[in-house]
């Protein structure tokens, strides 16, 4: 970080420079590490088959490509199996994944991959809508503009009534 630095024409032995290399450090290892949590899962007892759907969950990651922020908002769903999540743990899942240097693509077929692989459900869907600060204020700066994702399985992906609740619930018109 020194090295950029220097290289940008940054005066090292400004005050108000001299522990920038530290604290962007100390910002990245922040950004690119999720808190530990523990995502157990529990015997659906009550059998539910409906869906359940998180919407809007807000997630930050930074791009691989330029190590530039993406923001936005992840939609996550399951029809459930014999396994359930508790329901705070969706937001946690992303979480999970968005901490790291990613792409949007990737990060919404993390989570869905996850889902399927813990919980085996009868269906799986993700959406993700971001911003990405490296398209908005650099190359193009098509400031505002959103990118969508999605990624769906099992009976989401299968069954054409299932997968239109899950985008209409979602928020995600198709």
């Amino acid at each position: 970080m020194a090295d950029l630095l220097a290289a940008l024409g940054a005066d090292l032995d400004d005050e108000g420079v001299r522990d920038t290399p530290r604290r962007v450090a100390s910002a990245y290892a922040e950004l690119l590490t999720a808190p530990p949590v523990n995502l157990t899962t529990f015997p659906n007892d009550e059998g539910y088959d409906e869906l359940v759907v998180a919407r809007a969950i807000p997630f930050h990651s930074l791009c691989q490509h330029h190590l530039l922020p993406f923001v936005g908002t992840a939609h996550v769903g399951y029809l459930p199996g014999d396994r359930i999540l508790g329901l705070s743990k969706l937001a946690w899942v992303v979480e999970k994944f968005a901490r790291g240097l990613q792409v949007q693509e990737r990060l919404t077929q993390q989570v869905a991959n996850w889902l399927q692989d813990q919980l085996a459900p009868k269906g799986v869907g993700v959406v993700i809508e971001a911003e990405h600060l490296c398209m908005s204020l650099r190359g193009v700066q098509a400031s505002g503009a959103r990118t969508i994702t999605s990624a769906v399985h099992g009976l989401l992906r299968d069954d054409g009534r299932s997968r239109a609740e899950f985008f209409a619930l979602a928020g995600v018109h198709r």
